[in-house]
């Protein structure tokens, strides 16, 4: 019995091994092909970077110089438009899914629509709102692609506000329940401000998501060579310039391409930095 459970050990211990060694080995390659992209990212955005850069508009095809100003503001208002829609619906929603999700249909299905939309590519969501809005609207414009990079966020938002309601203590709502508190004060006042940096958690994770995302924009906002401050025209975005910029002939182009990259980066990372450290530490405590 001994000979034979020590047999069972050995090969289990072996199959241990070889599981670790792999899972090892695959966390090797993937961490060395994500340093050689930051590397090779790190070496030509930095060459790129300039006072012009920030402060003169897309150059015209077969000019010298230029920046991405009209782009990174045309991001900056998107962007900003977009976390101004998603994120009172999707804390709403979040918290609808909490209090009586588990009670009625309309919250099963509302769950599963979220976490269908979460894995949905985003090319798809562009189509949607080219098929609702600009379709019928006749041209592409700022508030289309705010829209599409809305629709986005808000599945992200919406599971990060269910899930952290959840972790609310259940001893926390009856007290509230029992000094009288009605149910939207207590969703509203009490479990919602008991998890806010939770919710501000997710806000910054979706707002990472959605400030890279270059498919939506095709179909939506589209790009503006010149800065325009008019949401219902074509606007200038860093990802459509990236995208564009990156495959064209012209070497300054593809320079301003390597720029832009950089800068979208690092404002993915700072935000991803700041949702899973200063907030995470609040919610800890």
């Amino acid at each position: 019995m001994t000979t034979i459970n020590n047999a069972v050990y050995r090969r289990r211990l072996l199959m241990h091994k070889v599981g670790i060694a792999l899972s090892s080995m695959a966390m090797a390659v993937g961490v060395f092909f994500l340093m050689w992209i930051l590397f090779t990212l790190l070496v030509k955005g930095f060459s790129a970077l300039s006072i012009g850069l920030l402060t003169e508009s897309t150059p015209a095809p077969g000019s010298d110089g230029g920046g991405l100003m009209n782009a990174i503001l045309g991001s900056l208002m998107m962007v900003g438009t977009a976390t101004l829609i998603s994120t009172p619906i999707g804390i709403l929603a979040g918290i609808y899914l909490a209090e009586y999700g588990d009670k009625s249909w309309f919250g099963a299905v509302t769950r599963f629509v979220t976490d269908i939309m979460l894995s949905a590519p985003s090319i798809v969501i562009g189509l949607f709102v080219y098929a609702i809005y600009v379709f019928h609207v006749k041209h592409f414009s700022g508030w289309a692609g705010s829209i599409a990079i809305s629709l986005i966020a808000i599945p992200v938002i919406v599971r990060t506000t269910d899930n952290m309601l959840g972790l609310v203590p259940t001893s926390l709502r009856e007290a509230a329940f029992a000094l009288g508190a009605p149910r939207w004060k207590v969703a509203l006042l009490i479990r919602l401000r008991a998890v806010k940096a939770g919710v501000m958690t997710g806000i910054l994770l979706a707002v990472a998501r959605i400030s890279g995302e270059t498919a939506p924009l095709l179909f939506t906002a589209l790009n503006n060579q010149f800065y325009s401050a008019n949401m219902n025209q074509p606007m200038a975005n860093l990802p459509v310039v990236i995208y564009q910029f990156a495959m064209s002939p012209y070497d300054n182009w593809r320079e301003l391409a390597w720029g832009g990259a950089l800068l979208v980066t690092f404002s993915v990372l700072t935000l991803n930095i700041l949702a899973r450290t200063v907030f995470s530490q609040k919610v800890k405590n």
